[in-house]
C-alpha cells in the first residue's frame, strides 16, 4: 500500500513542483530586472517556501534546529553534508537571513526553470567538475563575493550526495579556497538528516513520510584556526550528528 501511495503522491508532487518552478521563473525575472537584487532574493526565498510545501505532499516533515544567533553584517561559510537535491530548499528558506549562495555544476545553468535563473543571477557560481583550475577559480570568486557583500557561501565538502545518508570523506580543496579568500568568515557547520530517504529509489517515486532534519552546529571563527585543523573539526562535528539509519 505504501508503494502505491509513493507513486501516486510523487506524480502529484512533480505536477505542483513543476508549476511552482514555472511560475517563479517569471516572478524572478520580473523581480531581478525591474527591482534588483533584494527583490530577486525575496522571490527566491518565497520560491523555496513553496517547494517545501510541495514536499509536504509526499508527507515530508521538516525540523530546523538552531540555538545560535548570526551577525548578518558578516560573511558566513555554511559547511553541510549532502544527501539529496532536496537539501537545498530547507537550507535556503531556514537560513535565508544569511543570503546563502551555492557552488553548482555548470550543467544546471540552463534548462531548469527558476533554478537555472537563480544560479545565473543570484550570486552563486557555476563550476566545471572536469576542470579543477576553473572550479577553484570560481570558488575563490565566491569567497571574495561573500567577503565584500557580507553574505554566505554554502559548500558540500563531500563533493557529491550520499545515497545512503552516511557521510563521505571531505574533499577539502574547495573549502580551503573559500577559507583562504574569506578568512574573516564565521564558519557554520550544518547537519542534514534523512534527506537521502526522499531519493532512495532515485527521482521517482519519492520516499513518503520522511522527517527531514536540519541542525545548525556550533559555529567557528575561521581566523582562530589553522585551516586543516578547522576542516577536521567540521568533519567531526557533522559526522557525529549524522543518523545511522
Amino acid at each position: 500500500m505504501k508503494k502505491v501511495f509513493s507513486y501516486s503522491l510523487s506524480v502529484i508532487f512533480y505536477l505542483f513542483f513543476g508549476l511552482t518552478l514555472l511560475v517563479f521563473h517569471a516572478y524572478q525575472w520580473i523581480a531581478f530586472n525591474a527591482f534588483g537584487y533584494q527583490a530577486h532574493k525575496k522571490s527566491v526565498d518565497i520560491l523555496n517556501f513553496f517547494l517545501l510545501r510541495c514536499l509536504n505532499i509526499v508527507g515530508t516533515r521538516f525540523q530546523y534546529t538552531n540555538s545560535f544567533t548570526f551577525e548578518t553584517d558578516r560573511p558566513h561559510i555554511i559547511v553541510c553534508n549532502h544527501q539529496s537535491m532536496f537539501d537545498l530548499p530547507p537550507l535556503i528558506w531556514y537560513m535565508r537571513k544569511l543570503h546563502p549562495k551555492f557552488i553548482s555544476k555548470k550543467e544546471l545553468a540552463k534548462g531548469v526553470p527558476s533554478i537555472s535563473y537563480n544560479l545565473r543571477h543570484g550570486g552563486s557560481v557555476l563550476i566545471d567538475r572536469k576542470n579543477a583550475t576553473q572550479a577553484l577559480g570560481e570558488i575563490k570568486k565566491l569567497g571574495i563575493y561573500i567577503s565584500e557583500t557580507k553574505r554566505s557561501a554554502v559548500i558540500f565538502p563531500e563533493g557529491t550526495r550520499s545515497k545512503t545518508g552516511q557521510i563521505k570523506k571531505f574533499a577539502s580543496k574547495g573549502l580551503i579556497a573559500l577559507l583562504e579568500t574569506c578568512p574573516e568568515a564565521v564558519v557554520v557547520p550544518v547537519c542534514v538528516n534523512n534527506s537521502w530517504k526522499l531519493q532512495h529509489h532515485g527521482m521517482f517515486p519519492l520516499g513518503v513520510g520522511v522527517f527531514l532534519k536540519l541542525e545548525v552546529l556550533k559555529p567557528h571563527e575561521a581566523k582562530n584556526f589553522k585551516i586543516p585543523e578547522l576542516i577536521e573539526l567540521l568533519e567531526e562535528q557533522i559526522s557525529g550528528q549524522v543518523q545511522k539509519n
